[in-house]
């Protein structure tokens, strides 16, 4: 019927069967209910529902099946309500797609090239726009040139890709050396490859560093894919990466003026288990309290996981000029620096924090525009 999905009618009694990755299902009267696509129970333009599908009756049943053609079926539900259903619709629901990219891990051998994109092209073209949506999207980072130097212009680029996220460090953060400054990343030490606030809730989803000049030889950017390397670790030591993605790990930042708190594991997944990320910062962890033995292999496995992020197998590492912005997921890929000399020059960037969903946002609705342009062509 359908990639891989294929469905039978059964009238007596009724019934609708379906056959997907060699196995069967048979679909609850009430998960077709709650699909209906009638005019007068589901809006539009939204596809909002204009009945409450959680009051359905749980006793519901299907009183008749019938076939008006070969891709419809035809449903009347002891509710009384009566409706045709595209099979290739109910094929899309059961299949519950996404037109989004899919995540592609990556290693050191990543072609880097793939993920520079002009930003002036970005701004006056929405397919180099989207090619650069597609690109963050799959790889967790893209690097944009040619972005001016002038003051709040990451303000700017952030409002492009989403919604810039305000915390106690303002709309965007200046990382320049300041011994006094609140955070290591205002040194001119080495960073190691790190999650930036995992004490906060939520985590800041994406992060922005825009560099607006770079007169040192050092301070290069370091970026590492988790996904690769929790492959690894998950193939090394199963029972460890376990207990690191189910135990809650407390995550503090403490200044002058602010004192933040949080728990959560350090392995982030998805709704299926999957994991999408990590919630990594050695500065800012706390062993959990586990037996002698868990926490043994807690640490273990935590040790192992460093010395996986800091492999230079997994990471790749590049210089971020002036009129550079590298944005990255905050999560997925871990970002550092290599350490630099104040006495060669001036090294200025800006930083700032958008939410996770606005890169998504930006793509469909990229997607509906140029599908809507073909209808009319």
């Amino acid at each position: 019927m359908s990639a891989n999905i294929d469905f039978e009618i059964v009238e007596q009694p009724p019934a609708i069967h379906v056959y997907k990755g060699g196995q069967r299902y048979t679909l609850s009267p009430l998960w077709l209910r709650e699909r209906t696509q009638a005019h007068d129970q589901l809006e539009p333009m939204t596809q909002q529902r204009l009945f409450d599908s959680h009051a359905i009756d749980i006793n519901l049943t299907i009183t008749s099946l019938s076939k008006p053609s070969a891709d419809q079926i035809q449903v009347l539900f002891s509710d009384s309500h009566e409706e045709i259903f595209d099979l290739n619709f109910l094929a899309v629901e059961i299949r519950d797609d996404n037109h989004f990219p899919v995540a592609t891990s990556w290693d050191a051998t990543l072609d880097q090239k793939m993920l520079r994109f002009d930003w002036t092209q970005v701004i006056a073209n929405d397919e180099t726009f989207q090619q650069s949506l597609d690109a963050y999207l799959r790889y967790g980072y893209l690097v944009l040139f040619n972005v001016p130097t002038d003051p709040e212009r990451i303000l700017e680029v952030g409002a492009k890709y989403g919604y810039v996220k305000e915390t106690n460090f303002g709309r965007y953060f200046e990382v320049y050396s300041r011994p006094s400054g609140n955070d290591l990343a205002y040194r001119s030490v080495a960073l190691g490859p790190h999650t930036d606030n995992p004490y906060r809730n939520p985590v800041p989803g994406i992060q922005l560093l825009h560099c607006l000049v770079n007169e040192t030889s050092g301070g290069l950017s370091t970026l590492v894919d988790s996904l690769r390397v929790l492959e690894t670790l998950k193939h090394e030591m199963l029972e460890g990466y376990q207990l690191l993605k189910q135990t809650p790990v407390r995550f503090r930042f403490i200044d002058a003026g602010t004192e933040l708190v949080t728990h959560r594991s350090m392995i982030q997944t998805d709704a299926n288990g999957q994991p999408t990320g990590v919630h990594y910062s050695p500065r800012l962890d706390a062993l959990p309290l586990l037996s002698d033995k868990e926490t043994r292999l807690f640490h273990q496995t935590r040790q192992r996981l460093s010395e996986l992020f800091n492999d230079p197998r997994f990471e790749v590492r590049f210089a971020l000029g002036g009129g550079e912005l590298m944005m990255f997921d905050n999560s997925r890929v871990l970002h550092g620096r290599t350490s630099y000399d104040t006495s060669e020059g001036h090294r200025h960037l800006q930083g700032c924090y958008l939410d996770t969903d606005g890169p998504r946002e930006r793509y469909a609705s990229l997607l509906k525009t140029t599908k809507a342009k073909e209808e009319i062509a």
